[in-house]
């Protein structure tokens, strides 16, 4: 049994508690292994549990922990996590301490490696070793990030072609997640719109070599968009902001080219197949669509974990192994701040990271 700090998140009675405390972490069995963590990102999936809609400015702060008044509907919508003691962190990577007796598993001891344990803001956690992945002379810093944002955009290419589509659209593109996916699409020859919303992310994408940026805040926005997605026939897109009008957005566009390029009069629109995939909730508020889009539109909710499930084994070790290759280059992350368990936890910080501003990640440091 091994001893360590570890961060819970805990929700009852209109209040979100967020804290450290010392566990106990289980010896590893089978083909699990037990890692000492030494670097854990926090992405914009991790703040669903870790912050959710939370009062934060207005909680009580307290060294290793916050307490903040949860709103509603918010708190009313989680009553399934209600009273449950949660613990957070996607992914992370660290050093493998003790693993179970599957021979995969004691063949990492010692070795560094990326994992998706979901409890990653913690000294120690337990990890399949099926799904982590070695680091060999790579640091814990590069390789914190090696699941979710990479999977993830290489997740949207094999997403296309698996629905025989030859081109993406993508919606707060100056991401880090996002510059990815313009490296990925370049290596792959993937015609890709870029939507930003600010000229400096214009110009960030456009030293990547990004070839279809469109600015939302310009005040021809439509008319941009509408040229960039005739130009590429981009009808399949992914979105991470989920409330108001980006998917909206795009599919009135793509519904505008479309009938543009019609033979004949519809009363129904055009019949092309338009695609939309929510994959996060930047904005909280409900998605508001006005179907104008003719009758051949779908909006859909993309997760990596059961994108995994379906895309097959063969897939995930290709999609892994690209990973592997090109931590250091195409999927390389930055960080704004490296922080310990406690200091994530201050309202500076949180408050901070909770923006999710482009380009300003935090990196959790558990042994720091």
């Amino acid at each position: 049994m091994t001893t360590g700090k570890q961060l819970f998140s805990t929700l009852a009675d209109g209040k979100l508690t967020v804290e450290i405390a010392e566990t106990e972490f289980p010896d590893p069995t089978g083909n699990q292994i037990l890692v000492k963590m030494e670097a854990a990102p926090i992405n914009p999936s991790d703040l669903a549990i870790l912050t959710g809609a939370a009062d934060l400015e207005n909680a009580e702060y307290a060294p290793g922990k916050f307490v903040a008044a949860m709103p509603e509907p918010f708190n009313s919508a989680q009553k399934g996590r209600h009273g449950l003691r949660l613990p957070a962190g996607n992914e992370g990577a660290g050093v493998v301490v003790a693993a179970g007796e599957d021979e995969f598993a004691q063949s990492l001891m010692g070795q560094r490696v990326a994992c998706v344990p979901g409890n990653a803001y913690s000294q120690y956690c337990i990890a399949d070793a099926g799904m982590s992945l070695p680091l060999g002379d790579i640091s814990s810093v590069d390789g914190a990030s090696a699941f979710v944002n990479p999977m993830t955009a290489l997740g949207f290419v094999e997403t296309a072609r698996m629905e025989k589509q030859g081109a993406i659209i993508h919606t707060a593109s100056a991401s880090n997640l996002g510059q990815m996916l313009v490296k990925i699409c370049q290596q792959d020859d993937i015609p890709l719109v870029n939507i930003v919303r600010k000229a400096e992310h214009v110009e960030l994408l456009s030293k990547l070599g990004a070839t279809h940026i469109v600015n939302s805040a310009d005040a021809n926005f439509s008319d941009q968009l509408c040229d960039a997605i005739d130009a590429t026939d981009a009808y399949l897109g992914f979105d991470p902001i989920g409330g108001g009008h980006p998917v909206d957005n795009c599919f009135k566009a793509m519904e505008r080219v479309a009938t543009k390029k019609m033979t004949e009069f519809s009363r129904y629109g055009s019949d092309q197949a338009k695609k939309m995939y929510i994959y996060g909730r930047l904005d909280m508020g409900p998605t508001l669509l006005t179907p104008a889009y003719g009758f051949g539109w779908t909006l859909s909710g993309w997760l990596l974990t059961p994108f995994l499930q379906t895309a097959g084994l063969e897939t995930l070790l290709r999609m892994r192994d690209r990973v592997l290759q090109g931590l250091t280059s195409t999927f390389a992350s930055s960080y704004k701040r490296q922080v310990t368990l406690e200091e994530m936890l201050t309202k500076e910080a949180v408050l901070d990271y909770r923006a999710m501003k482009t380009g300003e990640k935090y990196l959790v440091t558990p042994h720091g």
